[in-house]
C-alpha cells in the first residue's frame, strides 16, 4: 500500500476564467450607452454577448465587443479578450495573442492576468518556457492575495523552478492559500507536515490539512486520509472511516485507492465481506494500470463463483463507463 506524498499541482493546467459582471449589464441601456462611444459599456456588450443570458451567446460578437474596449486601455477587456484566445472562443486558438492582452492588463496589475502569464510562463505556452519568468507573474499576483498564484507560488519553491529550493518559503505561500481555503494548497501543506519539510513533521496537522482539502473535493487529500486511517497512523485506527474516504477518491479515479477499497471489501474491514465487490474494484484499479491489482483479483477470483466473477466484470465495465457512480459499496 503505498502512501501518496507527491506535491501535485493542477492548475498549471488551468488558467483563470473570464471576468464576469456581478449582474448581468441591462441590454437595451448597453446598447445606448455603446452608442454615445462610453468604453466601459463595450466591454459590458461583450460580456452580455459571451454569458449568452439575455440575447444569444455570440462569442464572435463577444470578442469584437471586447477588442473594442481592449485597445482603448480597459484592463478587464484585454483580460477576457486573452482568455477568449486561450480558449479558442470566437477566435482561433491563440497561445501567443492571449499572452499579448494578458501581459496589457497584468501591467495594469490585474492579478488574474499576471496568473495565467505566470501559468504560460511555467507551461511555455505562447512564450518561451521560463521558470523564472513564471515566478515573477506568480508573485505579483500572489501580494494580491490571489490564491492560486499563492499555491503555485509554493510548488516551485517546493520544487527549485526558477528559485532555490526553499521548503519553508513554500509552505508559506501554501499556508497563505491554504488558510483562503484553496484545496491544492491545503493538501501541499498536508504533505508538508506529513514530511517534516519546512515545518516541524505533525501527522495530526497533516490530517487536518489533508481533511480540509478533501470535503472539498481533493482526490489525493482523500486518499491520503483514508491510508491514514487504515494504518493509524496519525489518527486512531478507523477501517470505516478508511472506506469512506478511499471510496470518495476511488470515484474520482484514484488507482490507490481503487485497489485499497477491493483489498479491504475482499477482507470485510470497515465494510461488509463482499468478493464481488472486491473484484469489481480490484477490475478497475487494474484497468487504470495499478501494478498490483491483477494478482490481489486473481486472488479475490478464487473464493468466487464463474457467474460471481461474470458479475464483477459487468459492474466494473458499468462503473468505469459512468465515472464510478453508485459503485456498491456498503
Amino acid at each position: 500500500m503505498r502512501f501518496l506524498c507527491s506535491i501535485t499541482l493542477a492548475l498549471f493546467v488551468a488558467l483563470q476564467g473570464g471576468v464576469a459582471a456581478a449582474e448581468t449589464p441591462d441590454f437595451d441601456e448597453t446598447r445606448l450607452l455603446v452608442e454615445q462611444g462610453d468604453v466601459h459599456a463595450q466591454f459590458n456588450l461583450g460580456l452580455i454577448y459571451a454569458q449568452g443570458q439575455v440575447v444569444r451567446q455570440d462569442f464572435k460578437k463577444a470578442v469584437h465587443w471586447y477588442r473594442l474596449a481592449a485597445e482603448q486601455g480597459v484592463a478587464n477587456a484585454q483580460y477576457n479578450l486573452g482568455f477568449m484566445y486561450t480558449q479558442g472562443q470566437g477566435v482561433p486558438q491563440d497561445f501567443k495573442e492571449a499572452a499579448k492582452w494578458y501581459r496589457l492588463a497584468a501591467a495594469q496589475g490585474d492579478a488574474d492576468a499576471q496568473y495565467n502569464l505566470g501559468i504560460m510562463h511555467r507551461q511555455g505556452l505562447g512564450v518561451p518556457r521560463d521558470f523564472k519568468g513564471a515566478v515573477k507573474w506568480y508573485r505579483l499576483a500572489a501580494a494580491q492575495g490571489l490564491a492560486e498564484a499563492q499555491s503555485n507560488l509554493g510548488y516551485m519553491y517546493a520544487h527549485g523552478l526558477g528559485v532555490p529550493q526553499d521548503f519553508k518559503q513554500s509552505g508559506d505561500w501554501y499556508r497563505q492559500a491554504a488558510v483562503q481555503g484553496y484545496p491544492d494548497a491545503q493538501y501541499n501543506l498536508g504533505i508538508m507536515y506529513k514530511n517534516g519539510e519546512g515545518v516541524p513533521q505533525d501527522s495530526k496537522e497533516a490530517v487536518k490539512w489533508y481533511r480540509l482539502a478533501a470535503v472539498q473535493g481533493h482526490a489525493d487529500a482523500q486518499y491520503n486520509l483514508g491510508v491514514i486511517y487504515h494504518q493509524g497512523q496519525g489518527a486512531p485506527q478507523d477501517f470505516k472511516e478508511a472506506v469512506k474516504w478511499y471510496r470518495l477518491a476511488a470515484a474520482q479515479g484514484v488507482a490507490e485507492a481503487q485497489f485499497n477499497l477491493g483489498v479491504m471489501c475482499a477482507q470485510g474491514k470497515g465494510v461488509n465481506q463482499d468478493y464481488t465487490v472486491a473484484h469489481m474494484w480490484l477490475n478497475i484499479a487494474a484497468a487504470n494500470g495499478y501494478a498490483h491489482a491483477a494478482k490481489a483479483r486473481a486472488l479475490v477470483a478464487k473464493g468466487m463463483t464463474a457467474a460471481s466473477i461474470a458479475k464483477a466484470q459487468e459492474m466494473a465495465r458499468e462503473y468505469l463507463g459512468s465515472d464510478y457512480r453508485d459503485c456498491g459499496v456498503k
